[in-house]
Order: C-alpha cells, then structure tokens, then sequence
C-alpha cells in the first residue's frame, strides 16, 4: 500500500488518511508531495486522479478521499468502527458531519501545527462551529465511551475524523472544559498524533495562505 499525503504541518486531510492507515496496523509507505510547489499538481496527479491528497493507491486502485480510505481499510480492520451497531452508528454520523460540515472554522483557522495563534479567529460563525464541536464531544463521550479515553471508548475512525480540530483547538487556545477537554488531551498525546506533530514541526515550508489571516 501507498498513502500520498502533502506537507504534514498544513495538511489536514493527509492527516486523517494517514492516522486511518496507521490505526490499521497495515504496512504502506509514505509518499509526501510538499503544497503550493511549482510541480505540486502535476505530481499529485500522477498518482491522484482527483488532483488531491490524501491518496492511498493498492493493487491499481486510489482511493483519494479521507473517510472513503477510512472505510476501505475498515472493510480490512472491522475495529476501527466501534463494534455496537447503535454506536457505529452515531459514530458515522459524526464522522460524516466533520467530513462535510464546519466550514467557517476550516477557513479561519487553518491547520498550522507550528502556528501559535491563541484566541485568533474566533468569529461569530467559528464560535458556532466550536460550541456544536464540543457538543459533539460531551454527548459521545457521555453516553458512548465507556470508560475509555476517546467518543466512542477505544480509539476509532470518529476520532480519526476530529484529529485536525484538536490540532487547531491548541494552535488557537481554543478553551474547553470537562469531558471536551480531557478529549483533547487524550487525542493530542495518541502516539499517532505525536509522530505525525514531530515530522510537521521539522519542515520549513512557509505556505502564506494556511498562516492565519483574520476573516
């Protein structure tokens, strides 16, 4: 297996791919094509048919969406949903909500993980998307953990689906309190989450437009 993915300390959607591929167990090698380069495109498209990363290529097939990788290597790894059809369930459904929805703090403050930026871009509509986010959060952490650390107890493609905001939620200083909180805390100190932020904060690219500017 092949993931392509693009510079890691902007990247959010190679981010989710990549943290799919690696909760799998499986084997695969990393290809990374640096953003907003010259030959950014045309490389991306050689093993893209979307133009777009992330893209996990096996056998011939790509798969260039995040959530669709997802699902592929859960066809694989049954485990990476939670097993109890009721919460596979509210787990998709908020995993679907990330993939598609929040679309004023996706813009506002874009995934910077060497960025300090602490209560920048906290506009009426991101305070919106936070106060529903966090929502999220307490309602699956209350009625579905189980005792365990993540939404829906052990470690699965929902929280897989959330990394990014968490991410940003400490560039921003985004406060939560309670469980939002200690979720936080416990997907920012996921070995995963920690190898990835290493490999981000050893790049040197300066990408203007996923530096925080204000709305």
């Amino acid at each position: 297996m092949q993931l392509v993915i693009g510079t890691k300390n902007y990247s959010s959607w190679s981010l989710r791919g990549w943290l799919a591929v690696k909760a799998s167990g499986l084997p695969f090698e990393e290809i990374l094509i640096p953003l907003c380069k010259p030959d950014t495109r045309e490389r991306i498209l050689a093993l893209s048919p979307s133009g777009k990363v992330p893209c996990l290529i096996e056998h011939g097939l790509e798969i260039w969406d995040s959530l669709a990788i997802a699902e592929y290597l859960a066809e694989v790894v049954p485990t990476l949903w939670p097993q109890d059809a009721a919460a596979r369930a509210r787990a998709r459904s908020v995993a679907a909500e990330m993939h598609s929805g929040f679309q004023a703090l996706r813009n506002t403050m874009p995934m910077n993980i060497r960025g300090h930026f602490p209560g920048q871009g906290q506009t009426p509509e991101v305070l919106a998307d936070i106060k529903r986010i966090e929502a999220i959060w307490n309602d699956c952490r209350a009625h579905y953990s189980s005792g365990g650390r993540y939404l829906f107890g052990h470690y699965s493609i929902a929280d897989i689906m959330f990394a990014p905001i968490c991410l940003r939620f400490e560039t921003y200083g985004v406060e939560l309190s309670g469980l939002a909180h200690d979720y936080v805390q416990s997907m920012l100190a996921h070995p995963d989450m920690l190898e990835w932020k290493a490999a981000a904060l050893l790049e040197n690219d300066i990408i203007p437009e996923y530096e925080f500017r204000s709305a």
